[in-house]
């Protein structure tokens, strides 16, 4: 993922209230990473570690800094910075930036641009903003609805009847995230689900067409975006297909690098697949919370067959203590 510094300018001028100190034609500069860097140690002369490709944050400190230099150490010290390959340059806190800071930047193309933010807000915001750009991403094929609060991504063969289960599922009070088209962002380890801007609000049913779910269910029944905290794979029923019975063995699969757990559930005549969705939605709800069905299941099968276990020892044991009492009572009577 690459950003132009024109691109950022224009999205988020608005927001950080951007100015620009410098030359408009230095901003097709490109912004290749999401982190950003205070250049304080490197106007002060050291710059063996200076990350010159981020973008680079001047605040009180630096503009403090700066003038206490004479004017020809603080033009070297300027220059020295300024000779590395830097993005952009932002100065924050309603600072003015020096005007040799504005005429070295201008003779190397580099953008300088102010706000009213302070130092601190604008990481904030601004790496909020670059992690989201830079975040991964990819596009699935599916749908993704909101169930009970746990976002359910339907994948499976064109036509299996994806749309019509979100359709369904809609109908009964949850929430439309995104049909056919997702598009999938990672944040941290989160997976997060949003549609195309062409087919918001939109599904398209086999034999009906594209209908506008707002107009129809309401504001209520739509999401903008969710994460991702199952996938449900729909696949055709085959006799020779290995269906999980109890559940003790939990897949899981993949999206963009994190492992989210993986429901292989096959279609045939007559199976309710919008109950089965709901109750996988309430079931992911209880594993939450420490509560996991097959588990306990289990675990209560082991203490019954342990306990018949201790129960035929100790009738065995009884039979031999009652055969050997046996055996002493007839040697007395001998």
């Amino acid at each position: 993922m690459e950003l132009t510094v024109q691109e950022f300018f224009e999205e988020k001028k608005a927001d950080f209230q951007l100015e620009l100190a410098t030359k408009k034609g230095n901003l097709s500069n490109t912004i290749s990473e999401p982190d950003l860097h205070r250049p304080g140690l490197a106007l002060s002369g050291f710059t063996g570690v200076f990350t010159h490709q981020r973008i680079q944050i001047i605040g009180n400190s630096e503009i403090e800094y700066l003038r206490t230099l004479q004017k020809g150490l603080r033009r070297s010290s300027i220059s020295a910075v300024l000779e590395f390959d830097i993005p952009c340059i932002i100065v924050t806190n309603e600072n003015v930036p020096p005007p040799i800071l504005c005429e070295i930047a201008d003779e190397k193309k580099i953008p300088i641009l102010t706000t009213p933010l302070t130092t601190t807000k604008l990481f904030q915001v601004l790496g909020d903003y670059l992690e989201l750009k830079f975040a991964p991403r990819t596009v699935m094929h599916g749908s993704l609805v909101s169930v009970h609060g746990i976002g359910l991504l339907f994948t499976g063969r064109s036509g299996i009847g994806k749309s019509e289960i979100a359709l369904d599922l809609v109908e009964r009070g949850h929430q439309l995230v995104a049909d056919d088209v997702v598009n999938v962002v990672r944040r941290n380890n989160i997976i997060i689900g949003s549609p195309s801007e062409i087919a918001r609000d939109h599904l398209e049913v086999r034999g009906l067409g594209i209908i506008n779910v707002r107009n129809i269910f309401g504001i209520r029944s739509l999401r903008q975006q969710k994460r991702i905290q199952a996938r449900v794979n729909l696949r055709d029923w085959n006799e020779k297909f290995n269906v999980e019975r109890i559940g003790i063995d939990e897949a899981t699969t993949q999206i963009l690098g994190v492992e989210i757990p993986l429901i292989e559930l096959p279609i045939n005549p007559g199976k309710n697949i919008t109950v089965l969705a709901e109750v996988i939605a309430l079931n992911t709800h209880l594993k939450f919370q420490g509560r996991d069905a097959a588990h306990e299941f289990q675990n209560k099968l082991l203490e019954q067959m342990k306990q018949k276990t201790n129960e035929k020892d100790l009738a065995e044991r009884t039979i031999q203590r009652t055969q050997f009492q046996q055996k002493l009572f007839n040697h007395d009577l001998e």
